[in-house]
């Protein structure tokens, strides 16, 4: 019986349009979030979805509401679901980072698993808690569909979990705000395939715009 997870990440909110690490931070969605939201939840209006299920995080919330409100059901949150803690980089651009911990940016690119942010977590850290959250929720819901809203950091440990993928180049796995991935789990979780990566078909005419954003701002190891 397979289980299918609608794996998404939220919406746009100021902060990821301005390159800002947001980390633990609450930050809400801006204006072309709750509208990229939006249209999330009319791609899955179709779908049978059993549960919703969502970070604790306000973005992650809102974007989860959109899916959850027009079917009358409540949204079951998961602290663990959040994205990384980036602890002293949390609300720091990527420009201003590279320039107050220039050296230490360039270590924890070239070793993400090696290297903790000060104050924050690990990438192993947050690989753990998110899988594990994931496989749980995998697990009561054999042969149903099931919505999970969380961040880019945490999708890209999950994606990277199901191919086997070694964790250091998760940062290879693309993810745009408002991202629809689907998983499917025939079995259990050995057993997982990625089915849909990254798609944003729902969004009109934006992909185009993402990219040539993303080539221009996309910071780059050295």
């Amino acid at each position: 019986m397979v289980c299918r997870v609608f794996l998404i990440r939220h919406g746009e909110t100021l902060w990821n349009s301005e390159m800002r690490f947001q980390g633990h931070a609450d930050v809400p969605l801006s204006e072309a979030g709750v509208v990229q939201a939006k249209a999330l939840g009319r791609r899955l209006a179709g779908q049978q979805i059993a549960a919703v299920y969502s970070s604790d995080l306000g973005r992650a919330l809102e974007t989860a509401r959109e899916i959850a409100l027009p079917r009358g059901m409540e949204i079951t949150t998961v602290p663990e679901l959040r994205e990384m803690n980036f602890g002293s980089w949390e609300g720091l651009s990527f420009k201003e980072i590279k320039q107050d911990y220039g050296e230490l940016l360039q270590q924890w690119w070239a070793d993400p698993l090696g290297i903790t942010i000060p104050g924050g977590e690990g990438l192993q850290d947050l690989a753990s808690r998110v899988v594990s959250a994931l496989r749980g929720i995998v697990a009561r819901h054999p042969g149903e569909k099931v919505a999970v809203v969380c961040h880019g950091g945490p999708v890209r440990c999950l994606v990277s979990s199901v191919l086997g993928m070694d964790l250091i180049r998760y940062w290879k796995i693309r993810q745009d705000n408002a991202a629809l991935n689907i998983l499917d789990f025939p079995e259990d979780w050995d057993n997982g395939v990625v089915m849909r990566l990254n798609d944003r078909s729902h969004l009109d005419g934006d992909l185009e715009m993402e990219y040539a954003k993303s080539m221009q701002n996309r910071p780059r190891r050295k």
